[in-house]
């Protein structure tokens, strides 16, 4: 016990029967240090109760007395590669929590800090969550952190996008399909459904899903139960539904377009993600997740943005929300020569139009869109705007910001209280900026 204490041990060989104590208990001791290494206890024969009670209380086999030389080199040979097989999956596991854990969600903003709110009370239940948002808001990401943070994180979390196939193909997809069931069905698959068992599936862009399969889809929500392509025999599912999409559901429904059973039935837990340009506070921190990330792959060390590539960043659009600022941060970190990224590898081409509508390019004055819409909406989303620039660019220090908006600090802070946004919250970041 004392060398167990003070040294590290790959494996435990230990006999049933001690002339001080027992193996079983002195297995438990050791365990009680370190529960990760394998334990293989050895016993007489007659005694195979004892070593099964051992395995359930811990143990990774029994080997019993008089053995061959080869039989325990082969238990030793399997308790180790048990082991590394064990280590390889929480190291997986913990690099896949570490990529979609909440704390990796960027939710400066208060519209972020509800959504996460939302999702942290609704992990556990089994209710259909409906993700509605943007092109690039994360939708997916949240489905995950959902998934694992519900009960249902040990089995698989499925993903298909509904609008990437077409409707032959999506059908056999979802539900799978038997041998011969269509041309080209040389045998039988599992579809997405099985696959997801116990687990979680998320339908992205469900909008686009046909409305044949959306009858089908129903059902198996309503019953639990489907039915593969060609075949007569149901199968049962326990699957937890996520779907997503950035199209007015409801108007589709009145179109025409999507079904308005399935619409209320999987409208449970609506969830809202909110666009990049409702978010400005998330701005800065994204911007410093993105740095860090494109620096590691790339091999480049990039410090920060210089104000003015800030300011730009703080004051286009983002018709791609967080899509299109990693790929706006990608690109600058490709292409900068110095540590400091200035404004002129950011946003240097004109964003394509949005959903149809007109988007202004980076060099607009601050706003940015021209689409028309009543003055005191354009002043009161400029105002805020402006605070969340000044904040970012001062750290949170409201003496600076006073300064920089010409404004005492008394009046600037009835400003922050009035556009629900707090200086501290800007204090954290540690993107460089250089003058």
């Amino acid at each position: 016990m004392s060398l167990v204490k003070s040294q590290g041990f790959d494996l435990f060989l230990i006999d049933l029967t001690l002339s001080r104590s027992d193996g079983i208990s002195l297995m438990e001791a050791c365990h009680a240090i370190n529960p990760e290494i394998p334990t293989i206890i050895l016993t007489a024969h007659g005694s195979i109760e004892n070593a099964v009670e051992a395995m359930r209380r811990g143990a990774h086999s029994y080997l019993t007395k008089p053995f061959e030389h080869r039989d325990l080199l082969l238990q030793i040979e399997r308790a180790i590669q048990h082991r590394r097989l064990n280590s390889e999956i929480k190291r997986l596991k913990g690099l896949l929590e570490e990529r979609y854990d909440f704390s990796n969600i960027v939710a400066r903003s208060a519209k972020m800090r509800g959504v996460l709110d939302v999702v942290s009370r609704i992990a556990k239940l089994d209710s259909t969550v409906y993700i509605h948002g943007e092109s690039g808001t994360g939708k997916e990401l949240v489905a995950k952190a959902i998934h694992l943070a519900s009960d249902r994180r040990e089995a698989p979390f499925v993903a298909l996008n509904c609008a990437a196939l077409p409707e032959t193909l999506l059908e056999s997809e979802l539900f799978g399909h038997e041998k011969g069931a269509f041309t080209g069905a040389v045998k039988s698959t599992r579809g997405l459904f099985t696959q997801s068992h116990h687990g979680t599936l998320f339908l992205d862009e469900i909008g686009d899903m046909p409305l044949a399969t959306q009858s089908k889809l129903l059902r198996v929500l309503q019953e639990r139960q489907f039915y593969p392509v060609g075949s007569e025999v149901p199968i049962e599912v326990d699957v937890r539904v996520i779907v997503a999409t950035n199209k007015d559901l409801a108007e589709q429904v009145k179109k025409g377009l999507f079904r308005d059973d399935l619409f209320y039935r999987i409208h449970v837990i609506p969830i809202y993600l909110p666009p990049l340009r409702e978010r400005k506070e998330d701005i800065v921190p994204l911007v410093e997740r993105f740095l860090k990330k494109c620096g590691q792959q790339m091999k480049k060390e990039v410090k920060g943005l210089a104000p003015e590539a800030l300011s730009k960043l703080m004051f286009h659009e983002w018709p791609g929300n967080v899509r299109e600022l990693e790929n706006t941060i990608e690109y600058a970190v490709a292409m900068t020569p110095k540590e400091i990224i200035t404004e002129d590898h950011i946003l240097r081409t004109k964003p394509a139009p949005a959903n149809g509508a007109r988007q202004g390019t980076p060099e607009q004055t601050p706003g940015g869109d021209e689409r028309l819409r009543p003055l005191k909406d354009a002043r009161d989303a400029f105002e805020r705007n402006y605070l969340v620039q000044v904040l970012s660019l001062t750290e949170g220090n409201v003496s600076q910001a006073a300064k920089l908006a010409g404004k005492y600090r008394a009046d600037l802070y009835d400003l922050l209280k009035k556009d629900d946004l707090r200086a501290e919250d800007f204090k954290k970041t540690k993107v460089a900026l250089a003058s």
